[in-house]
């Protein structure tokens, strides 16, 4: 879609890129979002890539630029399924996709629109919005949404002049600030507060501010709190007390109007007098204008207001002496630019949920001295970031004003040489996103791919092995990335090797190389597979058993600082259990495959002129072995036909399948009539009592004449295809379940089979899916 050269290429790109903006603008309008963007085709197979966000910076949303359309995540079913796909809130999210709410821990719901193109959807229309009762869609017009997407999909087929492979996208997303939602003034009011009179002196701002005229206001602190914020009363007065025993609030306190906008509240001493200390107050309403004038640049604590794409539009006096910057210097900057100990992935989080969730975070950061000479200098703030439709309004308050000390925080170590993508410390998610992705995982094959998919990613890896231990030896059991045959050569190695990936198993010490150079330092002779890059080995351990190993390779040198050591043997340990579980998996799925063909038939009775075929899938994991069986016996001189389901999964159903088996074999080899055989193993079940039912469906066919008679015991009914290819299920009335009742009777009825003709059995397992009609 990018085009090559020439005018045509660059109208074709603009026209692309106002298209694209254009789209997702609409889309928070329609489903009152606060974040909308578009996933478009790459050229990757099965990879999407986010061709345009409206409402967050791109930085921030960097971990989910690509999606991959197998993954269980709400964009990619609604890709892969073509279906909307909308998520109420943030228990619906949990619930339906995990991992997603894992990723995005935060309080919101979300649409997911598929942007149809011919046979397949060319992307996805993606709308984050605040979180909402699971019946409530009064802001989502899910028909708008629809006609955005289509829209879209049509006017990207014309670009590419019809040819819907042509319509990928490869780049970085395009970021778009959405439109101001409505106009506004910042306020800032004071007032004062005496303890010993509870009187409250207000200046005029505050009477506008709540709506109040002076002869309407009471003068004192219970009214100023009910007027102020009623549902935040008594925490007003609270903190107002607390200030008066000297003890401020550490962060301008966030309360909520009765309309609901949201205020800060800041509070601090005053003078001093004998009965008490007096308070003075600020009410600031940031108002999606705060920038507009200077309205907060008298409040004494640290005021800046970044917008939706993280820009700084307003800084006060005190905020840029607390940055240590000059104003002017900070204003129209992002702020990883203009105050980058601000940012981070442990901070870019807090920032993610003030733009995605309705509440403030509060936290705190260690501002650098601009003289880094001295280890550790630098000064602490207490952050609140307080979200709003428009804009963040960011308080800073020397954390001296904390009530406790503030615990110092681990300063975190980006290394100069991270890869670009800012991956090197996006795994704070990791361990939690990683252990629900491996629930997901049942055989060790999956639990490879999930490590790929997840862990490589987040830490810019290029190359993954993992080897497995076997009688003390390792056997590869994954590999993506290296060159063709290169681990060849390691493949059964005994623990006496003197190998990395080998010795970090049997030290239990994972281990980290920088650079390619330092490998043949540490081990004389080793071979290469490039000149270039880093690798780490990590032991895969499950409570204290070793399961085998873990080789991660970086295309460049980069440093692993003590975080992502930690972090990445975290990971390990949680990989070791998955492959643990997912061995076990594999011996008792073996195990269950045994124990299932052999209760089933090993071949079934031949007759020269019927043609007779079984195919059996088990839908099941594990021992979860299923209750369904078929057989074809002899009777007499046509044959028996039979198939059955026994209620539920596990070894009883099993059991209960094939003494069901053999009493229908040992009735079918007596040629009884099919009424009399569904009776005597329906009082063969009742008497047994295992407590479960079966369905059945029984047919004694006479070869010669094609004359079939059938009874049912609450069974699907039979397929018939006829000679000239129609098709038609055959009516059979049936009577009740096995195993329910001891005089249910089993009408039979007659169907004549022509020549060619297809009779087909089957179990509900084949064309029912739970919670489906």
């Amino acid at each position: 879609m990018t085009g090559s050269g020439g005018e045509q290429a660059v109208r074709t790109r603009a026209r692309l890129a106002a298209l694209l903006a254009d789209t997702s603008t609409g889309a928070l309008g329609a489903a009152g979002g606060r974040v909308a963007g578009v996933y478009l085709r790459s050229g990757t197979p099965g990879l999407l890539r986010l061709a345009v966000i409206a409402g967050l910076p791109g930085r921030l949303f960097r971990p989910w630029w690509r999606l991959h359309v197998g993954r269980p995540f709400p964009g990619a079913d609604a890709y892969r399924l073509g279906v909307q796909v909308v998520l109420a809130n943030a228990a619906e999210t949990v619930r339906r996709y995990p991992q997603f709410a894992a990723g995005l821990p935060f309080p919101f719901g979300s649409v997911h629109v598929p942007v149809p193109g011919g046979s397949e959807p060319l992307g996805v229309l993606t709308v984050l919005r605040p979180a909402v009762a699971d019946s409530a869609d009064e802001l989502l017009d899910l028909d708008l949404l629809a006609r955005l997407a289509e829209g879209l999909g049509a006017e990207l087929l014309g670009l590419a002049d019809g040819d819907a492979s042509a319509v990928v996208w490869d780049g970085e997303p395009l970021c778009v600030r959405p439109p101001v939602s409505r106009p506004g003034q910042a306020v800032v009011a004071r007032f004062g507060w005496d303890p010993v009179t509870c009187a409250v002196r207000a200046d005029d701002r505050l009477y506008g501010l709540l709506g109040l005229y002076p002869g309407d206001f009471a003068g004192t602190d219970a009214a100023l709190a009910e007027a102020l914020a009623p549902q935040d009363a008594e925490r007003i007065l609270a903190a107002l007390r607390d200030t008066a025993a000297g003890k401020p609030p550490a962060a301008p306190l966030s309360v909520r109007g009765r309309d609901g906008a949201a205020r800060l509240l800041d509070l601090w001493p005053a003078a001093e007098d004998g009965a008490g200390q007096r308070v003075d107050g600020v009410v600031f309403d940031p108002g999606p204008a705060a920038c507009a004038d200077g309205a907060a640049d008298l409040l004494p604590q640290g005021v800046f207001c970044l917008d939706r794409l993280g820009l700084v539009v307003y800084v006060n006096p005190a905020a840029a002496r607390l940055a240590d910057r000059e104003r002017e210097s900070l204003l129209g900057r992002p702020l990883w630019e203009a105050m980058p100990w601000l940012t981070g992935p442990r901070y870019d989080d807090h920032l993610r949920g003030a733009l995605l969730a309705p509440e403030p975070v509060h936290f705190h950061v260690r501002r650098p001295a601009r003289d880094r000479e001295e280890p550790g200098a630098g000064e602490w703030l207490a952050v609140s970031v307080h979200p709003g439709e428009d804009l963040l309004t960011c308080t800073l308050v020397p954390a001296s004003r904390m009530d406790t000390p503030v615990e110092p925080l681990v300063e975190e170590h980006v290394p100069e040489d991270t890869v670009p993508g800012g991956h090197s410390m996006e795994p704070l998610y990791r361990p939690i996103a990683l252990a629900i992705a491996l629930t997901d995982a049942v055989t060790a094959r999956q639990v490879s791919a999930v490590v790929m998919q997840e862990l490589l990613p987040a830490f810019g890896g290029r190359r993954l092995a993992i080897y497995l231990l076997q009688d003390r030896h390792l056997y590869l059991a994954w590999e993506t990335g290296f060159p063709q045959g290169f681990l060849a050569p390691f493949e059964g190695v005994g623990l006496d090797a003197r190998l990395p990936g080998v010795e970090c198993l049997t030290t239990g010490r994972p281990l980290f190389f920088e650079s390619m150079q330092q490998l043949p330092t540490a081990y004389p002779g080793i071979p290469l597979d490039a000149d270039e890059g880093a690798r780490a080995f990590l032991p895969l351990i499950a409570s204290g058993r070793p399961v085998g190993s873990c080789i991660l390779g970086f295309d460049r040198p980069r440093g692993f600082s003590t975080e992502e050591r930690t972090v990445l043997t975290a990971l390990a340990g949680l990989i070791a259990h998955a492959m643990e579980r997912a061995r076990r998996y594999d011996s008792e799925a073996a195990l269950a495959r045994g124990l299932q063909q052999a209760l089933l038939p090993r071949r079934l009775s031949a007759h020269p002129q019927v043609e007779t075929a079984g195919r059996y899938l088990p839908g099941t994991q594990g021992m979860d072995v299923g209750g369904d069986w078929y057989d074809v016996v002899e009777a007499g001189d046509g044959l028996a036909l039979v198939i059955g389901d026994v209620q539920g999964h596990g070894v009883q159903a099993a059991a209960t399948m094939g003494q069901l088996r053999s009493a229908v074999r040992a009735f079918a080899l007596g040629d009884r009539p099919p009424d009399e055989v569904l009776s005597g193993t329906n009082h063969l079940l009742i008497d047994l009592d295992p407590g479960q039912f079966a369905s059945c469906c029984y047919l004694r066919l006479d070869p010669s004449t094609g004359l079939v008679r059938i009874a049912r015991a609450g069974h699907p009914p039979p397929l018939l295809r006829c000679p000239d290819g129609r098709t038609r299920l055959v009516d059979v009335p049936g009577g009740v379940v096995l195993g329910v009742d001891p005089q249910a009777r089993y009408p039979v009825a007659e169907l004549l089979l022509e020549p060619d003709a297809i009779l087909a059995l089957y179990t509900d397992g084949l064309v029912e899916r739970p919670g489906a009609d």
